[in-house]
């Protein structure tokens, strides 16, 4: 709490002794609300429009409720707007309606942030807002540390509402996620549309014939991913224990179990970095079918990403940060290794390890010293190849290292049959026609077991207990994760991973 801040806070609490000093509960228990703000509004301009009004031009009795976001005094009378979970409404205070003790309350013990409920006849003023005359109100909640609200004007000729001050501290939003919302309705709306695109999702996948799962989080081994993993212990059993990674290896053993088709919206854990794109807990979408491979695959996220980015924007062009992106099919199609290739202006499959990881050093790259192949080449193309990625692109057949639970290319060998879908040059999804061979999986599990051994500490554990379900028969399958939370930064127009997540991963408080 900063020194200037103190007597703001004391004053409040002020405030709150002398209503307990009066008898009146600062903190309530209910409060009967018939309607919202924008439902008391509809009602109204509903009569408003039939001529069912009364001559005094007020509608019928509404009771609504909210925090108040504005308060302007006028000697005998007061506006308010106070705001709901539905928007705003305002509110009109009068001596002579409320009598001299109640108004007098008002006046005195409402501050911005309280939540209050009042009952009364809406109407419209001169200036033609709709505006609830208040016959009696109710203190909800004393708000006992004021809101970062900001400077507001709404521009006369387009009604739009601009802040230009308030929280604008970026951590600090993050950190007090609460207040963000509280003060700034365009967050809220950034999190609404994200509940659309979760629905939207999974709608489509039910229609599909898909059964949504649920899968461990807490896991005796990870896999499914190259990533390093958050460790726990559990006491009771005395063994160590990992937040998923991924939900890859748990899905296809239900596939093996007799499903057909499952998927699972779920959150994951990767103990990695902190930036733009990246979030330690973060939410994916796997989902898996049998008797597919990847061509099918890619003709159904192309389909679903239509019918989501439609259902959100009304369209299949987005704007992101003033880049035009059109999710109209056919999606672009490249070969990893070609585009790899182009840009390195030579053949990667004919340059050793060192020549990599030299080529890798002189772009900036770090820590590439102990790197195996895979993650030279992986970090190389993010490097190279990922920034031009604008458009929706399907980064096709990787090399084999760089995929242990892919099948091989049956017409390729050294690559297997993969893809990566890049939109505005990050990742959005990645998906495989899905190794089936248990005994190539084994030896691939073996493969980053040296790698484990050599210093990578993201290559892939040897899963005995997923070997063993493959053994018991895997059918073709095809399987994709996707991003969602970068999913929802595309179709919200947000920059940073930490807009889309209401409680992100954050430094410890100074």
């Amino acid at each position: 709490m900063s020194d200037e801040l103190s007597p703001i806070l004391r004053a409040r609490r002020e405030k709150l002794d002398k209503l307990r000093e009066r008898d009146l509960e600062p903190f309530a228990y209910r409060f009967e609300r018939s309607q919202t703000s924008a439902a008391a509004r509809e009602a109204f301009e509903s009569a408003e429009s039939a001529g069912a009004l009364p001559e005094d031009g007020h509608g019928a009795v509404a009771r609504v409720g909210g925090r108040v976001v504005s308060w302007r005094g006028h000697g005998k009378s007061a506006f308010a707007h106070i705001e709901d979970g539905d928007g705003r409404i305002q509110l009109y205070f009068k001596k002579n309606v409320l009598g001299d003790e109640s108004f007098d309350l008002a006046l005195e013990m409402l501050d911005l942030g309280d939540w209050i409920g009042v009952a009364g006849a809406p109407f419209r003023t001169r200036t033609g807002e709709v505006t609830v005359r208040v016959d009696e109100w109710q203190l909800l909640t004393k708000s006992l540390r004021p809101l970062p609200f900001g400077k507001v004007e709404v521009d006369a000729e387009t009604g739009e509402r601009v802040v230009h001050s308030g929280f604008a501290d970026t951590e600090s939003r993050y950190r007090q996620r609460y207040a963000d919302l509280a003060v700034n309705p365009e967050v809220r709306d950034v999190f609404r549309t994200r509940a659309q695109i979760v629905r939207e999702l999974r709608q489509a996948l039910d229609d599909a014939g898909f059964l949504e799962v649920e899968t461990p989080a807490l896991q005796p081994l990870y896999g499914g991913a190259a990533a390093r993993p958050f460790v726990t212990h559990h006491h009771a059993l005395d063994r160590e224990m990992y937040l998923r990674i991924a939900d890859e290896l748990y899905l296809k053993r239900l596939i093996v179990g007799g499903y057909e088709a499952v998927y699972e919206i779920a959150k994951d854990f990767r103990n990695e970095g902190i930036d733009r794109f990246h979030n330690p807990e973060f939410t994916m979408l796997e989902f898996y079918r049998a008797y597919w491979d990847y061509h099918d695959l890619m003709d159904f996220t192309e389909a679903l990403l239509a019918r989501v980015v439609a259902a959100v924007v009304g369209g299949s062009r987005i704007d992101f940060q003033g880049t035009e992106i059109s999710f109209e099919a056919p999606f672009g199609r490249i070969r990893f290794m070609e585009a790899l290739g182009e840009a390195l202006e030579a053949d990667p499959a004919t340059l050793s390890d060192d020549d990599l990881r030299a080529r890798a050093r002189a772009l900036g790259i770090e820590d590439m010293g102990t790197a195996g192949r895979p993650r030279v080449l992986d970090k190389l193309f993010g490097e190279l190849v990922e920034p031009g990625l604008v458009q929706p692109t399907f980064v096709m057949d990787h090399p084999i290292e760089l995929s242990p639970l892919a099948k091989p290319h049956r017409t390729d060998p050294g690559v297997v049959e993969r893809f990566e879908l890049y939109v505005n040059g990050a990742e959005l999804a990645n998906a495989f026609s899905e190794l089936n061979d248990p005994l190539d999986q084994r030896s691939r599990f073996e493969a980053q077991t040296e790698l484990r051994d050599a210093g990578d500490v993201e290559a892939h554990q040897v899963d005995e207990d997923y070997i063993r379900a493959l053994e018991y028969g895997l059918p073709p399958t095809g399987g994709l994760g996707m991003g969602v939370d970068r999913l929802v930064m595309l179709l919200t127009d947000q920059a940073s991973i930490r807009d889309v997540i209401l409680f992100p991963v954050l430094r410890a408080e100074e």
